[in-house]
């Protein structure tokens, strides 16, 4: 028969496209996941995915299976937490998602203390852009997110908390490093590698240039890269100039392997925020944020 864990194990698997995510994100191993997904598959008598190589396929029946799978895991969490709520327990798993920068640097850090303090609740945390850390919140994917930047048109309720400074770095053999009274038309010649859209640190930098009169669209750019740690790298073997959070610049800037640009406009200091649902949130949500607001400045 059927239990909510294969159920949870099928739904993990389709959500993130492996068994591997699935497993880090349920707190198992990867065979158990697999496991609970071919428990499922012989109790229906069915097949519910294919494998192939580096994708997992549903086959008509997990099709059929996924809405109802769905429907039952959220009717479950929400008795789950309409319980927690009439008893004020924090307890329960709780899905965070957060942009790169608090992702690595700032939630890790904080998570372990507010486990301390809560030893029934669980946490799993997954690392996205800022755009969609907004989506899963929305979406009730993820109960909460963090970000670098506030999201335009967004449904989502955002919270100052905590903050960054965005650096500006080059080669250390570059000319800049030099140069005095640079503006930033200046930097604007140069190289530039950048964020993907939907990244906070790109959107904050990009309304940096535009009050300085300067037309995002007119840069230089030579590549796009996913995270601002492959940015780093990028500029340490010289391929040009980008702006990345201090956090992530810290490391390069003590070994000189980068150099910070003297331009009158950076740092530019941005704060973080929390990213919640509108309406009520699960008890351990509310715990967290309120760890938050008192851990961070």
């Amino acid at each position: 028969m059927m239990n909510v864990t294969q159920l949870r194990a099928f739904v993990s698997v389709v959500e993130y496209g492996s068994f591997s995510e699935a497993a880090r994100v349920m707190g198992l191993s990867q065979p158990a996941v697999t496991m609970q997904i071919q428990g499922l598959e012989s109790d229906l008598g069915v097949t519910l995915l294919e494998r192939h190589y580096r994708r997992i396929e549903m086959t008509e029946a997990g099709r059929a299976l996924l809405p109802y799978a769905r429907t039952v895991l959220g009717e479950m969490e929400a008795a789950r937490e309409e319980i927690e709520r009439l008893s004020d327990q924090v307890g329960g798993h709780l899905r965070l998602a957060a942009s790169t920068t608090p992702g690595q640097y700032v939630l890790p850090r904080l998570l372990g203390s507010f486990l301390r303090t809560h030893p029934d609740a669980s946490v799993s945390l997954l690392v996205h852009d800022s755009a969609e850390v907004v989506r899963l919140v929305e979406s009730g994917e993820a109960h909460l997110g963090m970000t670098g930047a506030e999201v335009p048109g967004s449904r989502a309720e955002f919270e100052k908390m905590g903050r960054d400074r965005l650096v500006l770095v080059c080669p250390p053999d570059s000319h800049l490093l030099s140069r005095k009274d640079l503006t930033l038309g200046d930097i604007a010649e140069e190289p530039f590698i950048v964020r993907e859209p939907g990244s906070g640190t790109r959107m904050i930098f990009e309304d940096t240039l535009r009050l300085g009169d300067i037309d995002p669209a007119e840069l230089r750019v030579v590549i796009e890269l996913g995270t601002s740690e492959a940015i780093v790298s990028a500029i340490e073997g010289g391929m040009g100039v980008g702006v990345v959070s201090e956090w992530v610049a810290a490391k390069a800037l003590k070994l000189g392997t980068v150099g910070q640009v003297p331009v009158p406009d950076f740092p530019v200091e941005r704060p973080f925020y929390s990213v919640a649902p509108r309406g009520s949130l699960r008890r351990s949500a509310e715990a967290l944020l309120d760890h938050l607001r008192d851990n961070l400045d």
